[in-house]
């Protein structure tokens, strides 16, 4: 990975929700040729089989289990930097992690694109709004109150299932520089 691409990737990384989501779906966008939304309620519309798209990506990061106390807090803050916690997807079954794939509303969608940032590529994943309801781990309650939006973890223990099941495709961050550029 060259300078250019790896100080593109650790920007992707540095992103906060809503800024890192409209990367994600910027990229479903120019990948897959779908069109913007038709309303508010979706991320992007396929015109070619009518559907509306939903977007959900997630960076993957090594967990990290130790509580903060003020014995370890400066040891925890530079542990938490995300040059130390970004995993390669090499390393998907040798380290947890766990992603949370989240606010989920089937109702809203008839087809989720889903996926995972790793620090070498991005994982990228498809089913439909049926198919969520037998994704393992999915809980269509995610909040008190929030009825009809769910969850789902991509993790050690679920993500052997997403890549036998629900695989698209690899994403270099070359490739995905290119894109843009």
């Amino acid at each position: 990975m060259d300078a250019a691409v790896k100080e593109f990737r650790d920007g992707i990384f540095a992103l906060r929700t809503r800024r890192f989501g409209t990367v994600a779906e910027l990229m479903i966008e120019a990948l897959f040729r779908f069109h913007r939304s038709r309303n508010q309620f979706h991320d992007r519309y396929d015109t070619v089989e009518n559907k509306r798209i939903e977007i959900k990506f997630s960076t993957v990061m090594k967990e990290n289990d130790a509580r903060i106390t003020g014995e370890n807090l400066i040891e925890q803050c530079k542990n938490a930097n995300v040059s130390n916690r970004v995993l390669n997807s090499t390393d998907m079954f040798k380290y947890p992690f766990d992603c949370n794939i989240q606010q989920v509303k089937r109702a809203e969608f008839d087809v989720l694109y889903y996926g995972l940032f790793f620090a070498d590529r991005v994982a990228i994943f498809r089913m439909t709004s049926d198919e969520v309801l037998s994704c393992p781990g999915y809980s269509d309650f995610q909040h008190k109150g929030n009825e009809g939006e769910g969850q789902f973890h991509l993790n050690q223990k679920t993500i052997g299932w997403h890549l036998e099941n629900k695989f698209v495709q690899w994403l270099t961050y070359e490739e995905l520089y290119e894109l843009f550029s």
